[in-house]
């Protein structure tokens, strides 16, 4: 609700009081997420933190996107070092009970705020954090393309910080994010483990958010691989059955390393006379990189332009795949838990 002011409305009673915390990289959504939060009327954040995470900011942000709650607004600047170096720098300064994490590419529908008080006021003593639920419209009038229905995946992610409220008390207790995860990925699973592992409870609220596809060109698949090496470090940090603990879809790595060192055999052996081997070798690569190509393709819209995409992508991403794993092995062979913890 708004008062005649237009002013934000009161607090919820009985609602604990929370901040929002939005890292950015400039993106024009950054407009959308706070305009739609400033529309979410029930229970207002105390404060909204923008943490402007551009390596080399050009140009301000469009705060004044978020309206009534423009006041509320501050901005803080961490110079390009990830989206958990950004999220720790936001919390670090808030003083509420709760601190809700929002990715600039989303937009909270208008009775968030008020289930968001709801998910809060349900919260005991020791549960840590609260998740909302996502929801990613795609296309009415076509299939989705292989980028949308990974963006869709996000509807079953667990302890997603795309929209994710977590107690304040909790996060300065298991040390916050973990920065070496400097892209958008993994860091949030890192986080939802060690909440648990420190006795925390974690657990879906009825608040929704909306997350739309953001746009994205025909090699967004190829550069998306980088997240093999954050699982190479979860592995090490979290030991390797890391993925059902964390509600993680396996991937498919496994198959990758197959169709790569088919393909690192059948050169093997030609450059070294052994033909029918080399062909046997090369065989298996070709079964193995049309398999996944036809189940890209298959659920797809099949057009002309996903098609040569998807036939495209999938000869580079097993080896990419592979290489951006083994990297991330050798890279953080020696890495432990936030804490120290060996």
């Amino acid at each position: 609700m708004r008062d005649a002011s237009g002013a934000p409305g009161a607090p919820v009673p009985g609602a604990p009081a929370y901040a929002v915390v939005v890292p950015t990289v400039g993106r024009p959504c950054l407009a959308d997420c706070l305009r739609a939060l400033a529309a979410a009327a029930g229970h207002p954040p105390e404060e909204v933190v923008v943490v402007d995470d551009r390596p080399e900011p050009v140009g301000g942000l469009p705060l004044e996107a978020a309206g009534v709650l423009r006041e509320r607004v501050r901005c803080l600047r961490t110079g390009g070092r990830g989206p958990a170096a950004a999220r720790n720098a936001g919390w670090h300064t808030v003083g509420t009970p709760w601190t809700v994490f929002l990715d600039d590419d989303v937009q909270v529908l208008p009775d968030w705020s008020r289930r968001l008080a709801e998910d809060l006021r349900a919260a005991g003593a020791t549960t840590g954090g609260v998740q909302g639920r996502l929801t990613v419209p795609l296309p009415w009038d076509r299939r989705p393309t292989d980028w949308e229905r990974g963006t869709a995946g996000l509807e079953r992610a667990a302890w997603a910080t795309a929209d994710m409220a977590y107690r304040t008390a909790a996060l300065a207790a298991v040390g916050g994010f973990d920065e070496r995860f400097r892209r958008a990925f993994r860091e949030d699973a890192d986080l939802a483990l060690r909440m648990r592992e420190a006795g925390w409870t974690l657990r879906r609220g009825s608040r929704t958010t909306r997350h739309p596809v953001r746009p994205a060109d025909r090699w967004v698949s190829v550069r998306a691989q980088r997240g093999n090496a954050d699982d190479a470090l979860m592995n090490r940090l979290h030991g390797r059955d890391w993925w059902g603990r964390a509600e993680a879809p396996r991937g498919r790595l496994p198959r990758h390393v197959l169709v790569t060192a088919a393909a690192l055999a059948a050169t093997a052996c030609a450059a070294a006379g052994r033909h029918r081997a080399a062909g046997l070798a090369g065989a298996l690569w070709t079964l193995g990189t049309a398999e996944f190509a036809l189940a890209r393709i298959g659920p797809g819209p099949r057009t002309r332009h996903e098609i040569g995409t998807m036939l495209a992508t999938s000869v580079l991403i097993p080896p990419l795949a592979v290489g951006h794993w083994l990297h991330g092995t050798v890279r953080h062979r020696g890495a432990v838990p936030v804490g120290g913890r060996p």
